[in-house]
């Protein structure tokens, strides 16, 4: 069974960078595609940005675009979310997410629903000051 762990997030200033890291144990992480969600307090969960299996498509959230690169590292079982240009409504607990079912094609069009990702991680916080 895969497990995932989030790691990197902390407080910055707004303007700020953060590094987040999704590592994975075990399993078929490898051939899974990965999405990074984050939820504010008081509000619902929503996507931030999603890779496929091979990294070879990524999406983003609109209001992150520019600012966030996600990307793995299928030897190292990793994905990363590097995170520029913080700002204070950035924050929230990050999680990362694994499509264990493969309902996620290679291509990445559009944002993706929580609802299909089997694998989920425990959450960083990400606290971005003004």
């Amino acid at each position: 069974q895969v497990q995932l762990v989030e790691s990197g997030g902390g407080l910055v200033q707004a303007g700020g960078s953060l590094r987040l890291s999704c590592a994975a144990s075990g399993g078929m992480f490898s051939r899974y595609a990965v999405g990074w969600f984050r939820q504010a307090p008081g509000k619902e969960r929503k996507f931030v940005a999603a890779i496929s299996w091979n990294g070879g498509s990524t999406y983003y959230t609109d209001s992150v675009k520019g600012r966030f690169t996600i990307s793995r590292d299928n030897f190292k079982n990793t994905v990363t979310l590097q995170m520029n240009s913080l700002k204070p409504e950035d924050t929230a607990v990050y999680y990362c997410a694994a499509d264990s079912w493969g309902t996620i094609g290679d291509t990445i069009s559009r944002e993706i629903s929580d609802l299909l990702f089997g694998l989920w991680g425990q959450g960083t916080q990400v606290t971005v000051s003004s």
